[in-house]
């Protein structure tokens, strides 16, 4: 009995130091894998619109005011939803954004407010949504009505 009780403290004690002192890179690894707005890499990213492919320029300046933007809050979408989460306040076509997390292909629908950004994402047939906040993102819905 008292070996029981004293290996246990033992194997405890030895989790909670190896959870507490875990490196950088293992906890940067762990939080990227329940991350909800992951930030973009332009080589791994396709960005379309319309038909149009983004490229050169045009494309860094979007990723990088994407990764920029700050996340406002999650929606909760049925994901067995096809009609996943198409805004009937939005006249302008999304942007679509194709990658690739890992073996995985992830498509970011991208949907333009004056006040917000409303992001799409499929995965793993899974749906989530959240919106964003962007100063620079915002200047695109010029013509679309207020939320």
């Amino acid at each position: 009995m008292t070996w029981g009780v004293l290996l246990s403290i033992i194997v405890v004690s030895a989790l909670k130091i190896l959870i507490t002192s875990m490196p950088t890179p293992v906890v940067k690894w762990l939080l990227g894998k329940f991350e909800l707005h992951s930030k973009l890499a332009p080589s791994t990213v396709s960005i379309t619109r319309e038909g149009r492919v983004l490229q050169g320029e045009e494309k860094k300046q979007f990723i990088n005011e994407f990764n920029k933007a700050t996340f406002l809050n999650k929606y909760y979408v049925h994901s067995g939803n096809k009609n996943y989460f198409l805004s009937p306040d939005s006249t302008e076509n999304p942007y679509i954004i194709d990658m690739k997390k890992g073996k995985h292909s992830v498509r970011l629908v991208l949907y333009f407010y004056k006040n917000q950004i409303d992001v799409v994402k499929l995965y793993k047939k899974k749906v989530e949504a959240y919106s964003l906040l962007s100063e620079h993102f915002q200047g695109r819905a010029k013509t679309v009505k207020t939320q």
